[in-house]
C-alpha cells in the first residue's frame, strides 16, 4: 500500500551558506521577482531577449509543453542557465560543484540509482538536514522519492547544480557490471517474462546498459563484432578501441533485432549494408546514435557512433592548441576573405576546430552558413544544410545555391573534388570566408593536392587564408602520472645530451583512467598563416622545400616539433605520439 505523500516541509528550500540562520526573512523585491511568471522573470534578468519569448510563447499556444523546454529546445537559453534562474526565482540557493564537491562520507545515503535518476547528489548534512545538489530542485515527484529513501527525521534542503558536473560526479559512482551479469543469467534461464507495470525485456535493458555505459566513459563509437562462438563488443575511447564484454553468440541475435529497431532498419535484411539514427536520453541528456551495419563471416557487425550536441561547442582556448598556435589560428579567422583549410585523418577533431573557429566569429550581425554531410550538430546562428545527392545537393552545387543566399561565412565540410574546389575559390574571391577541410598528411601536401583538383596557384595565391593540420593524441593520466628517467633513445629523439640523466612521464594506471595510464586527448598541430611572402612563392609555383624554409623563418613549428615539446611537458608519451605522427626518420637518424 502507497504512503501518503511526505510534508513539503521536509525538503523546504533553506540557506546552504549560513548553517545558523536557514529561515531568514524573504526581502519585498525577492518576494515581488517570485510572483513574476517565468517568462518575465528572465526578461527581467535578461537572459532572454523580447522576441526570442514571444516566439516561445507562439510555439506554446501551438503545443503541449512547457516554456522553459521551449527556450532551452529553441537555444535561446541554456539548460543550467534556466534551471538557475528558476532556482533564484524560487529562492533555491545555487552550488558550484567545481568548488564545493560532495562529502564522501555521504555517498551511501541515498541509492546511486535513485541518484542517477533523479540527478541528485548529497553535499553535506549538519544536524538532521542533508544538503542535496539537484539538476531541477523544483521536481517535487523526485523530491518526495528521494525523501522516502531516506530516515524520517532527515529534512532536504535541495540547491541547484549544473547538470553536466552533476552527471559527471553521479557517473563516476556508478558501475553496471553487476545488473549487465543479471541480466545476461536472466537471459540464459529463459525466464517468462513479467506483465507488470513498467516491465522491460531483459534484452531491452542490456542494450540500454550498454549505450549508458558508453555515454559514461565518453565512448566515440560501440564495436558490435560477432565471432565464431561469441560477441565481442568494444568502445572506442580517446581515440583507440578498449575491449569490455565477450558474450555469448546466442544472445547476438536478440542484441541486433533490438538495435535494428532502435535505429529503424529493416530486422528481416541480414545481408544488406544498413544504416540509421537514434536518440536516447541519458541522465536529462540527448544523446543522438548513428548506426552502420555490415554483413560478416560470422553474422551482422553493427557499429554505433555516439553524437553529444554538448561537446560540439568547445570554445577555441579549451581544445589544447599551443598559446602561439592559437594565436595564429584566431589571426586567421579575423581575415575578412579566403579559405581556411583543416587537414588531418578521420577522428583528429577537423571538425570540432571548425565549429570553434566559427564561434570566434558568430554573431547576429553575420550570416554564417554550412554544407556538411551529415549535419552532426545543430548550433545556433548558422544556417546549417545537409549534402543530399541523390537530390542533386553535392557540395559544388550547395556552394552555388548558397551564394546566392548573400552569406559571410560558408563552412564546406570537404574539398573532394575539382568542382567543389573551383566554387570553394570563386567564393573566397568575391569576398566570402570559406572554412573547409581537404584530406593530406600536412599543411605543406595541402597545396599540390589544390593544383591536382585543378585550382590556378595564381589564382589560389591572395585568396588562402591559412592551412592547419592536427592530431589528437592520448594523454597521460593526471592521477597516476609518474616520473622516470628516459631511455637513451629517447633522450637523443629529443635532442636531449645523453650524458646529463633526463627523466619524463609515464602512468601506471588506476582507476581513474580504467588502468589505462591514458585519460582523454590532447591536439597537437601545425599552423600555416598565408602571407605576402608566402603568397609569392605559392604563385611562382615553389617547391615544397622552398615553402617549408619560408615558413620556418616565420617561425612555423611542425606537427613533430609540438608533439615532441608535450612529451618534454609530460603530457604525452611517445608510444602515444608515435600512433599520430611518422617518427622513422628521426629513429633512423
Amino acid at each position: 500500500m502507497k504512503q501518503n505523500a511526505l510534508p513539503i516541509e521536509r525538503y523546504a528550500p533553506v540557506s546552504i551558506l549560513d548553517d545558523n540562520d536557514s529561515r531568514g526573512e524573504t526581502h519585498p523585491a525577492t518576494k515581488r521577482r517570485a510572483l513574476l511568471p517565468i517568462g518575465a522573470y528572465l526578461l527581467e534578468e535578461e537572459l532572454i531577449t523580447r522576441d526570442q519569448l514571444d516566439i516561445a510563447l507562439h510555439e506554446q499556444a501551438q503545443q503541449d509543453a512547457l516554456l522553459g523546454s521551449l527556450l532551452i529546445r529553441m537555444g535561446f537559453i541554456g539548460e543550467d542557465a534556466f534551471a538557475f534562474a528558476l532556482a533564484r526565482r524560487s529562492g533555491i540557493p545555487v552550488i558550484d560543484l567545481e568548488q564545493n564537491g560532495p562529502d564522501p562520507r555521504l555517498t551511501d545515503l541515498l541509492p546511486q540509482t535513485l541518484c542517477a535518476k533523479h540527478l541528485a547528489l548529497p553535499i553535506k548534512q549538519t544536524g538532521q538536514t542533508l544538503t542535496l545538489a539537484m539538476a531541477d530542485p523544483l521536481d517535487l515527484v523526485a523530491l518526495d522519492a528521494l525523501a522516502r529513501a531516506l530516515p524520517r527525521q532527515i529534512r532536504i534542503a535541495p540547491c541547484a547544480a549544473s547538470r553536466r558536473v552533476l552527471e559527471e560526479l553521479i557517473g563516476s559512482c556508478l558501475s553496471h557490471e553487476g545488473t549487465i551479469d543479471a541480466l545476461l543469467r536472466t537471459l540464459e534461464k529463459g525466464e517468462a517474462a513479467e506483465a507488470a507495470e513498467g516491465y522491460e525485456h531483459p534484452v531491452i535493458q542490456l542494450v540500454n546498459l550498454i549505450l549508458d555505459e558508453a555515454i559514461r566513459q565518453e565512448a566515440s563509437d560501440i564495436h558490435f563484432e560477432p565471432e565464431g562462438s561469441f560477441v565481442r563488443i568494444r568502445y572506442r575511447i580517446d581515440g583507440v578501441l578498449r575491449p569490455v564484454r565477450d558474450l555469448h553468440l546466442t544472445h547476438w541475435p536478440a542484441l541486433s533485432h533490438r538495435l535494428k529497431i532502435m535505429a529503424g532498419m529493416n530486422i528481416a535484411n541480414k545481408r544488406s549494408i544498413q544504416d540509421g539514427r537514434f536518440q536516447r536520453t541519458h541522465n536529462g541528456k540527448t544523446i543522438d546514435f548513428r548506426a552502420a551495419i555490415m554483413p560478416g563471416v560470422w553474422g551482422e557487425t553493427i557499429v554505433v557512433r555516439l553524437l553529444d550536441h554538448g561537446k560540439a561547442l568547445i570554445a577555441l582556448g579549451k581544445l589544447g592548441y599551443t598559446d602561439e598556435a592559437e594565436r595564429k589560428l584566431r589571426q586567421m579567422a579575423q581575415k575578412p576573405q579566403g579559405i581556411i583549410l583543416l587537414t588531418g585523418p578521420t577522428g583528429s577533431g577537423k571538425t570540432t576546430t571548425l565549429y570553434s573557429l566559427l564561434q570566434t566569429i558568430s554573431s547576429p550581425d553575420i550570416h554564417i552558413a554550412t554544407l556538411e554531410e551529415p549535419v552532426e550538430y545543430q548550433l545556433p546562428l548558422l544556417r546549417q544544410t545537409s549534402i543530399q545527392e541523390a537530390q542533386g545537393i553535392d557540395f559544388a552545387a550547395g556552394v552555388r545555391g548558397l551564394l546566392r543566399m548573400d552569406p559571410d561565412v560558408i563552412l564546406i565540410g570537404e574539398v573532394r573534388d575539382p568542382d567543389t574546389a573551383q566554387m570553394a575559390l570563386r567564393a573566397a574571391m568575391t569576398g566570402h570566408q570559406v572554412y573547409s577541410t581537404l584530406h593530406c598528411n600536412d599543411v605543406f601536401g595541402a597545396l599540390p593536392r589544390l593544383l591536382d583538383l585543378g585550382l590556378s596557384a595564381r589564382t589560389l595565391a591572395g585568396n588562402l587564408g591559412g592551412i592547419v593540420a592536427q592530431r589528437l593524441v592520448r594523454k597521460l593520466c593526471p592521477h597516476c602520472k609518474r616520473s622516470v628517467r628516459a631511455s637513451e633513445e629517447e633522450a637523443r629523439l629529443l635532442g636531449h645530451d645523453p650524458a646529463i640523466p633526463l627523466r619524463l612521464a609515464t602512468a601506471i594506471g588506476c582507476e581513474a583512467c580504467g588502468h589505462t595510464g591514458r585519460l582523454g586527448r590532447v591536439v597537437i598541430a601545425e599552423v600555416l598563416p598565408i602571407s605576402t611572402a608566402m603568397n609569392t612563392l605559392i604563385a611562382a609555383e615553389a617547391p615544397r622545400y622552398a615553402i617549408i624554409e619560408q615558413a620556418q623563418r616565420e617561425g612555423f613549428v611542425s606537427l613533430l616539433d609540438d608533439g615532441l615539446s608535450r612529451v618534454r611537458a609530460g603530457e604525452v608519451a611517445f608510444d602515444d605520439l608515435r600512433r599520430a605522427v611518422d617518427l622513422t626518420d628521426m629513429e633512423a637518424g
